[in-house]
């Protein structure tokens, strides 16, 4: 561990070991590896799929993919950023540099917020106003969008994670997470941290709600046009255009408000690790199999994709 030792028992933190899941047998956590490991590379794959197939396809080439794509290059940095050092805890318990994987958590973490607020608009405007979709949604405006989903990160990141590091520390740097998350870090602290905390409570719930709200009145002006529509054919395939990115937005809201506005008598550390796994780990791999499940397009694009590999080995061999 790299300390500058301070006055007192307070000291200068600059790495940290993260506990993980230590407290369990030994067999249990090999049973962990495998089958994180296993979901990671599952992850990696069904994500990069998507990026693929999105950007080959000339069928795939509506600014719904183009933020579908977005939103599995974001998948995969969160998960480049959490996963591979969680599984390397599982073997053995080593040193992080807590800063860089706390900082590129909340970004991903808050550019995921906006970008899925982002895609509930494109889906009312598609919806709502479909004669006028491919003016609205040109190029140009998918692109500011797409920029606009990604920048809130950087000043929260920033902010955030400069002011925690900079905290003194007590003696231990063991965090009890298998990821430097802002809760258990912030229990290390040797110092008051009252105004910290309302800063990130509000931060949070600025975070989560104002994309949340977003969604919520794109799906209600959204809800409203498919009930004017006279056909129950045309209510069924104008709903089925938006229930995968409803249903992944069930997924991350729901999972991420359990682990972070639980009142903390009920928020225990084991706990914050189990619901932690739900939106870090589970839903980035769950996100391309709903969109490719629930979307024939996607399944179309994905079975050309694959002849066309087919048709090009078999004519290289």
């Amino acid at each position: 561990m790299s300390m500058s030792m301070a006055a007192g028992n307070w000291s200068r933190v600059t790495e940290f070991v993260l506990m993980s899941f230590s407290s369990l047998p030994t067999e249990i956590q090999t049973l962990l590896f495998l089958a994180f490991l296993a979901i990671y590379l599952l992850t990696l794959l069904g994500n990069s799929l998507i990026i693929l197939v999105t950007l080959a396809d000339p069928m795939l080439q509506s600014p719904m993919y183009f933020f579908l794509r977005n939103l599995s290059i974001l998948e995969i940095g969160f998960n480049l950023v959490i996963v591979p050092k969680m599984l390397g805890t599982l073997i053995a318990q080593d040193t992080i540099g807590c800063a860089i994987q706390m900082y590129f958590f909340f970004f991903f973490g808050v550019a995921e917020c906006f970008l899925l607020a982002t895609m509930a608009y494109d889906r009312y405007v598609a919806i709502c106003s479909p004669l006028h979709y491919p003016v609205i949604m040109n190029q140009e405006t998918r692109a500011k969008l797409a920029a606009a989903s990604w920048f809130p990160g950087f000043p929260v990141a920033t902010v955030q994670t400069t002011w925690l590091i900079s905290f003194p520390f007590c003696a231990t740097n063991k965090v009890n997470h298998f990821f430097c998350d802002s809760p258990p870090v912030l229990r290390l602290v040797c110092a008051d941290t009252a105004r910290f905390e309302v800063y990130a409570i509000v931060g949070t719930i600025l975070v989560v709600m104002i994309p949340c709200l977003l969604i919520l009145c794109s799906y209600t002006r959204i809800a409203a046009s498919i009930l004017k529509i006279p056909s129950a054919k045309g209510k069924r395939k104008a709903f089925s255009t938006c229930s995968s990115h409803l249903l992944v937005v069930s997924l991350f809201y729901v999972s991420s408000s359990l682990t972070y506005f639980r009142p903390k008598s009920n928020n225990s550390p084991e706990s914050k690790k189990l619901l932690s796994l739900s939106y870090t780990v589970v839903t980035p791999m769950l996100n391309p199999i709903i969109y490719s499940l629930r979307n024939n397009e996607v399944k179309n694009a994905l079975s050309r994709t694959f002849h066309k590999v087919l048709a090009f080995r078999n004519h290289i061999t």
